[in-house]
């Protein structure tokens, strides 16, 4: 069965998960000793507001604490900034993260796509700009996008920025991979913030720490910050996510060392992919988007390794698979299965 998201629920079955773009480098071991040394503060309830952890994010990000808001995952923010907004008619790219559409469509959302062209390496081009009409009342993109790994263009960035606030659409960004990308706060729609952007990230992926499920998101407008930060269920974070959360972001060198191991790794992979004659298309993020005729799902799962199949993702199809950048030993494992799979 192929899963909707990376991850593995095979088990014993499988060697290597190539399937969920977690850091290669795994959790910083900051986290995982704060998180024993503080497992007897379990048996309390968490902090509903998450102030000790937001005024870390808000130092850190030289942003006011009320503008700030966590969650249970970037999902859940997905779904509580969704189902607050309630938006008539929104737009989003095609292909992207399933979860925007799930959310959209869960409110009777009239949903129009910007279609990401195969030609141009899945980049977004200025023609988004046109899609932008003023019946949109929201935009949700993805920088990089999942699962092309392409970033938005700083200066692109800045005029959907601009024609968001002109035309009063509330423009989500979500930027989970930005962390791995090289210079990646020179891309961030933070940079060009008015009323009208909300910013996500989470702690999921750049510090892999998806099974504590720790999101955040940044807002132009504290007034809607609050009312998010309101809806959904009470208690949403969890005491062993902000404990988390606050030791990872002690650890300074972590996001810096992530870059540079991902860069070295990733143009690893997409060297010898091509060389043994599999498309890749060029990637900012930690991971790799992939076009092979060859099954390569069901063929490398027989050696114990999974990929993602992107065949569930609207513009996509079962000849497209999306890989993470692991480790050293583990992409290596990968290239020589691959070899393998091509060699019959």
């Amino acid at each position: 069965m192929i899963s909707e998201h990376g991850g593995s629920a095979l088990g014993s079955r499988i060697l290597y998960d190539f399937s969920a773009n977690l850091n290669p480098l795994g959790m910083p071991g900051i986290v995982k000793k704060m998180i024993i040394k503080n497992s007897e503060e379990w048996e309390k309830y968490p902090d509903h507001f998450c102030g000790k952890l937001t005024k870390k994010l808000s130092e850190k990000l030289n942003f006011p604490t009320e503008k700030i808001v966590c969650g249970n995952g970037a999902a859940d923010l997905i779904y509580r900034i969704i189902r607050t907004v309630k938006p008539k008619t929104a737009l989003m790219a095609n292909p992207c993260f399933s979860e925007y559409e799930k959310a959209l469509r869960e409110i009777d959302c009239n949903l129009k796509y910007f279609v990401l062209r195969e030609n141009d390496d899945f980049l977004l081009s200025e023609n988004i700009l046109n899609s932008l009409s003023e019946d949109v009342e929201m935009l949700i993109l993805c920088s990089p996008n999942n699962p092309t790994g392409r970033i938005i263009q700083r200066d692109l960035l800045q005029k959907i920025c601009g024609k968001c606030a002109e035309n009063n659409t509330i423009f989500l960004c979500d930027e989970c991979f930005l962390d791995f990308v090289e210079n990646g706060e020179n891309f961030s729609a933070k940079n060009f913030l008015n009323e009208k952007i909300i910013v996500l990230n989470a702690f999921t992926k750049i510090y892999a720490m998806a099974g504590l499920r720790l999101g955040y998101a940044v807002f132009g407008d504290e007034e809607l910050a609050k009312k998010v930060e309101n809806y959904g269920q009470y208690w949403s974070v969890s005491a062993p996510a902000q404990t988390a959360g606050l030791a990872a972001l002690e650890d300074e060198n972590y996001i810096f060392e992530t870059r540079k191991f991902v860069k070295i790794e990733r143009n690893f992979l997409e060297k010898n992919l091509s060389e043994i004659g599999i498309k890749v298309f060029p990637s900012d993020a930690n991971f790799l988007l992939l076009k092979s005729k060859i099954p390569l799902y069901n063929a490398l799962l027989r050696e114990k390794i999974l990929i993602r199949s992107c065949e569930n993702f609207k513009g996509l199809s079962d000849k497209f698979f999306r890989i993470a950048v692991r480790t050293h030993a583990e992409n290596t494992a990968l290239l020589n299965a691959l070899g393998r799979v091509k060699n019959g």
